[in-house]
């Protein structure tokens, strides 16, 4: 896992400072993961999919797959259909209801 997270940060351009500061962990904690020493533990791993959403876990610890995870929209997708455009309108009142039953109108 070492070797694909050193191809993760050169990928983005990360310095491990970066990475470390991002992550809210010790310079130290990613030198000791990148080299080997260390294996990083469940919370770092959450970390990382929290900040950096666009890698994709699996190819991350098993190197299975690709380095980002598949976007949602595919190129056979439809564009997507324009919002109709309504003529201009001003508010005339607006009512409030609030959980005691009360309410409070005001108009413009």
């Amino acid at each position: 896992m070492n070797r694909r997270l050193q191809q993760f940060l050169e990928a983005e351009n990360i310095t491990q400072s970066l990475f470390a500061d991002t992550l809210g962990v010790t310079r130290a904690s990613i030198s000791h993961i990148l080299s080997g020493r260390n294996r990083p533990g469940f919370d770092f791993l959450e970390s990382i999919a929290l900040h950096y959403p666009e890698i994709s876990l699996e190819w991350l610890l098993t190197g299975r797959g690709k380095m980002y995870r598949e976007t949602e929209k595919t190129a056979t997708e439809a564009p997507p259909t324009p919002i109709p455009q309504l003529p201009p309108r001003k508010v005339s009142r607006i009512v409030v209801f609030y959980d005691d039953n009360t309410f409070d109108e005001f108009s413009g």
